[in-house]
């Protein structure tokens, strides 16, 4: 009996998130649906000021800094990533923030101190913070680092002074079907604790979500492995958040895909929301 309501809930699921594509193209004022227009941008700052390792109570942390004159802005990158999954991304935000690009445990060359989760990643970032002594840094994350964003909120609200989460699913049932099967494809053939990750968790309920008090930025693409109604359902949790579907987009189209939408979603935002650098 429980398989099949398990089964009952995924088609409820899937059903509801085709009904919501449908809906994000019928309503796209109730999406907040955006363009990115990359017109009329500065050059970017190709060479980090940083290079280093800092340790913290698990992992000795790998990253790079980008740019020295603007406020700090943490970069984090998605699962698999490493910091030069956003190198673009830091280049052109460099222009306007100092722009920390930290390695999360067990990516790229930070310490792989053996276990991974959503909130062992966000207590790394919070002690990233304190340990470089960042003031309320803007923490900006693709994918697992948009959720890595969310749960540094949720957990340590006095780190953040804001977070702009891209890309970010409550729970591994609100993908589109496709892609948590391809992920269990490839964990059959190498078993994986960063697979292992994604098709447990996160689970972001209600409650958790009304945790986040920092100003927060709930974005996604119209085209993401997660139905929009998901990115509808983070944003309306979390108290008083902006949210953006974006038009034609994909889950990396414009992070790790290309910095100078990135440096635009990040800096229309910032901007209207704290005025300019």
């Amino acid at each position: 009996m429980t398989a099949f309501l398990n089964i009952l809930l995924s088609f409820a699921l899937v059903f509801g998130g085709i009904v919501s594509q449908i809906d994000f193209l019928a309503h796209p004022d109730k999406y907040n649906a955006k363009t990115l227009e990359v017109s009329d941008l500065p050059e970017p700052v190709t060479e980090p000021e940083t290079d280093g390792f800092i340790q913290l109570s698990e992992v000795n942390m790998h990253y790079l800094v980008y740019g020295n004159a603007g406020p700090a802005l943490i970069l984090v990158h998605g699962n698999g990533g490493s910091a030069d999954s956003l190198r673009e991304a830091a280049e052109y935000l460099a222009n306007d923030y100092t722009v920390y690009v930290p390695e999360s445990r067990c990516h790229g060359k930070s310490g792989d101190p053996g276990e991974i989760s959503y909130s062992l990643m966000a207590k790394d970032l919070s002690e990233f913070i304190g340990a470089l002594g960042l003031e309320k840094p803007v923490v900006m994350g693709h994918s697992d680092g948009a959720i890595n964003a969310i749960c540094l909120a949720a957990e340590y609200p006095d780190a953040p002074g804001a977070i702009i989460s891209c890309g970010a699913n409550s729970h591994p049932k609100t993908f589109k079907p496709y892609f948590p099967v391809g992920v269990a494809v490839k964990n059959i053939f190498e078993n994986d604790k960063l697979n292992d990750m994604m098709l447990t968790l996160p689970d972001l309920t209600p409650e958790y979500l009304g945790k986040v008090s920092c100003p927060a930025y709930i974005v996604s693409g119209q085209n993401d492995i997660m139905w929009v109604s998901d990115t509808l359902y983070i944003a309306g949790n979390i108290p008083g958040s902006d949210m953006a579907v974006l038009r034609g987009e994909g889950h990396s189209s414009y992070m790790s895909q290309n910095g100078k939408k990135a440096y635009t979603l990040a800096t229309q935002w910032l901007n209207e929301k704290f005025g300019d650098v």
